[in-house]
């Protein structure tokens, strides 16, 4: 008898669609809110909403943050290198890049883990189709700079700190598997945990390179907040639920339309230009990201011979 799908299960393509349109709006929310805002004060204001609306939920569902010493500090390394800092890095690179690249930069993360997956887990060995993807997606990362023109138009310093903060989010994912993999506490207790130490880190650092503001406009307050409750506070819940509910190769897909998303929107309501070798080099990236992460498909094994021993 084959089970009934539950409205729950049928449901999961509306949140995976939500999730992709809130991750693909944040590097426009990002561009607006340096428009008011210090790059490091729009990247607090991101953590704290966020760390606000996890905590909030946790509160409902009485959950519990981890009270091991040990596994804090594992989460201190985690909200640096997965929150603090990449959040920082795409904040300071779109005061001199589009969103739209630094959108297209993020979808690099999958190529930097692949490769320093290598180096750091001992078991994740490469096959000829990994590497040719990491090939391909960074042939497509100077496409999208246009190599062969010098990079010319392109602001280099900007666009290392959005390479940087991609690169950020595979050695953060790496730690964690490393440390944290198979800790006792539940996704939103943890991710709960990391945004509350990411919010201490950045309330740290802030006020020792900005002043307060005096005013706080509008808009770019409004992006900041969405950028805090709706992209890291609500979509780390909507991410997990997926992770859990279709698996982890699928909700990973969610990575291959942010850049198409974040272009969209960038072009169509930040009037940002497009030349042709952006999308180009975008699809080549996203090309070399999904070979990444594919693996081939098991051979058959032989049918044992009559008489031969079996398992």
């Amino acid at each position: 008898m084959i089970p009934k799908t539950t409205g729950r299960a049928r449901g999961w393509p509306l949140r995976f669609a939500a999730l992709s349109l809130v991750w693909g709006f944040s590097f426009l929310f990002i561009k607006v809110g340096t428009q008011g805002f210090a790059p490091l004060q729009v990247t607090l204001g991101r953590v704290a909403f966020g760390a606000l609306v996890l905590l909030a939920i946790v509160v409902m569902k009485r959950d519990r943050l981890p009270r091991s010493p040990r596994t804090w500090a594992h989460l201190t390394v985690a909200a640096f290198f997965l929150n603090a800092l990449p959040f920082s890095l795409f904040a300071y690179a779109e005061l001199t890049i589009p969103s739209t690249l630094a959108g297209i930069c993020n979808a690099t993360s999958p190529l930097w883990g692949m490769a320093l997956s290598v180096v750091a887990l001992s078991e994740d060995r490469p096959s000829r189709r990994r590497v040719a993807g990491l090939g391909l997606g960074f042939l497509g990362v100077l496409t999208v700079l246009g190599a062969w023109q010098g990079f010319t138009g392109t602001d280099l310093t900007g666009t290392a700190m959005a390479l940087g903060a991609s690169l950020c989010y595979a050695i953060g994912w790496i730690y964690v598997r490393r440390t944290l993999a198979g800790v006792p506490h539940s996704h939103l207790s943890m991710s709960s945990a990391q945004l509350l130490l990411a919010t201490a880190q950045l309330a740290v650092v802030t006020p020792q390179f900005t002043t307060a503001p005096t005013h706080y406009p509008i808009i770019p307050l409004l992006a900041v907040f969405a950028l805090g409750a709706l992209g890291t506070g609500f979509a780390f819940l909507i991410q997990y639920g997926l992770v859990a509910e279709i698996g982890p190769t699928t909700a990973q897909m969610v990575t291959y339309f942010i850049p198409v998303i974040a272009t969209a929107a960038g072009v169509a309501l930040l009037h940002e230009q497009l030349s042709w070798n952006t999308p180009v080099g975008a699809l080549i990236v996203l090309a070399g990201a999904a070979l990444t992460q594919s693996k081939p498909r098991p051979s058959t094994p032989p049918l044992p011979r009559p008489g031969s021993p079996t398992d």
